[in-house]
């Protein structure tokens, strides 16, 4: 069995910088894309970020130049720093991660985390 589990988070003031960290666990072989959703009320959830095992990032271009996403594969952890962070910025944010169990490739999410950004 395969686990996400985000910490970070919370409430900050525009401009701030917050952290999310999530970590993999379980039976794992191998960790391929990891990366950051996120879902605003009443909207979709969205791409914020991902990184492949070989540290190729892709960022959403609301986040560009302001988040950086980063990995330890050793460690089958994601981090995301957001800078300078907005009011729109405000929503649950996902950890997720392309995981191989064995030989069969899953698509897992974590529990969720609330960023809430005051104007």
């Amino acid at each position: 069995q395969v686990q996400l589990v985000e910490s970070g988070g919370g409430l900050v003031q525009a401009g701030g910088s917050l952290g999310l960290f999530c970590a993999a666990s379980g039976s794992i072989s191998s960790v391929n894309t990891m990366g950051w959703y996120r879902q605003a009320p009443g909207k979709q959830r969205e791409l914020v970020a991902t990184i492949t095992s070989d540290g190729s990032t892709n960022y959403a271009d609301s986040v560009k130049g302001r988040f950086t996403i980063s990995r330890d594969n050793a460690k089958n952890t994601v981090f995301l720093q957001m800078n300078s962070l907005k009011p729109e910025d405000t929503a649950v944010y996902y950890c997720n991660a392309k995981i191989v169990v064995i030989t069969t490739l899953r698509n897992y999410w974590g529990q969720g985390t609330q960023v809430t950004v005051s104007s």
